[in-house]
């Protein structure tokens, strides 16, 4: 009888798909989605925070209060936390993204290991399936050229490099076969696909919507300059979610300067309004606490944040991380007032998404995800939640919703 294999997935989308490709890679083990019966269990490891790395230590401490399974690490905090974890003999081997398809050889051995790999793998396993999942995970591109000072994922994932283009059409003209309608792009800097190799991010989508049973693209995060002029040729594509992430990590002039960042705010206020215009909700990337986050340089970031049409956010504290130049940087900010400036953040992003749902007047294209206590869960067009009651059996189908009220939280219709 085969052994079972849990996977535990922390942090991004593309750590999803990373998943995904090593569940796809086994051969002499089975996957289970309980982690009750699982004699090994695969961490696949996220280390862009602090939060992030004790999440990752608590869950492991979680597995061994529980008892019995075998513990691997990989993920990016393979390459921060995983020879530390492992001469405490938390895990019995650690190895890189770049060993993943090799996983049956890795789970197969018998004594500790750390094998990090290196950081200019590129992924050619094709993916056919998503255990587990309605929408695809595509990982278009992995590494990032940006330094901000800040991050610490250039170290661990390593510089931009695109995936094959064909393997990617590929692999979703699988996908689609299979049912899948939805795609989301992603990687660990979506926009800097193409680099290098004389093709771009909006070419790669045009192809895809091409494919049949293609029904939406949705994008990972992109940054403000990769929305190029031929972006903006598909804006008003039916294909392309209504909704772009578009990470601005502050709204102050001075701490985009020494977060290295390369966005002006004024260019990106531009860029918002110009996304509004065209029915797009818009959610954003933002750091508070920052070092050198004055109260003054708070107020104005407010200030400009009120004035952005921005429907979601993905905020969080600063978290230092050793090795990054934002790391020495002084005044820190503490903990507590960083927290509160988080919140603050918050509420009123999430004020405007409101805003923003009552004042569209459309209909919604809806994708059902989950079923939870007896209603279902799905996404629309412009990625707002909407939670449907029916009498119908709508898990993993596509619905057209017309009549729906808007909730403070939510959208809410019965169908």
């Amino acid at each position: 009888m085969k052994q079972k294999v849990y996977f535990k997935t922390f942090g991004c989308r593309t750590n999803l798909y990373d998943s995904q490709v090593m569940m796809s890679s086994l051969q002499e083990y089975e996957v289970t989605q309980n982690e009750a019966e699982a004699d090994v269990i695969v961490v696949n490891s996220c280390t862009v925070t602090n939060g992030a790395d004790s999440h990752v230590r608590s869950y492991i401490g979680h597995v061994e209060k529980n008892g019995g399974a075998k513990i691997f690490l990989t993920g990016c905090g393979a390459h921060t936390k995983g020879e530390k974890l492992l001469q405490e003999k938390r895990v019995h081997g650690v190895f890189g993204q770049s060993e993943k398809q090799k996983i049956d050889f890795m789970l197969a051995k018998e004594n500790p290991f750390y094998e990090p790999g290196d950081l200019n793998h590129i992924d050619e396993v094709i993916v056919d399936d998503f255990i587990g999942k309605s929408r695809a995970f595509i990982k278009v591109q992995e590494g990032c050229n940006f330094r901000c000072s800040y991050c610490i994922i250039p170290f661990v994932r390593g510089d931009a490099r695109s995936m094959d283009e064909s393997r990617i059409l590929e692999q979703i003209s699988r996908l689609a076969i299979n049912g899948f309608g939805e795609f989301i792009l992603t990687g660990t800097n979506v926009g800097s696909y193409g680099q290098g190799v004389n093709t771009s991010l909006a070419k790669l989508m045009k192809k895809i919507s091409q494919i049949r049973g293609v029904r939406r693209i949705r994008l990972g995060s992109v940054e403000p300059i990769q929305i190029t002029d031929e972006f903006r040729e598909i804006l008003d594509e039916p294909w392309l979610e209504k909704h772009l992430h578009i990470a601005l990590q502050h709204t102050s002039p001075q701490m985009l300067k020494l977060m290295n960042r390369r966005n002006v705010y004024k260019q990106d206020k531009e860029l918002f309004e110009f996304l509004r215009e065209k029915g797009f909700a818009i959610g954003t990337d933002f750091i508070t606490g920052h070092p050198g986050e004055s109260d003054a340089l708070w107020k104005e970031a407010m200030i400009n944040a009120r004035e952005l049409p921005l429907t979601h956010i993905h905020a969080f504290t600063y978290s230092k991380r050793d090795g990054t130049p934002s790391a020495v940087m002084k005044p820190e900010v503490s903990g507590k007032v960083a927290k509160e400036r988080l919140h603050e953040l918050e509420a009123l992003i999430k004020e405007k998404n409101f805003e923003f749902r009552k004042a569209y007047r459309g209909n919604l294209d809806v994708l059902i995800e989950t079923h939870k206590d007896g209603l279902y869960h799905g996404l629309d067009q412009h990625f707002n939640k909407i939670i449907v009651e029916s009498d119908e059996d709508l898990e993993g189908n596509w619905i057209h919703v017309e009549n729906y009220e808007v909730r403070e939280d939510y959208n809410y219709a019965k169908f």
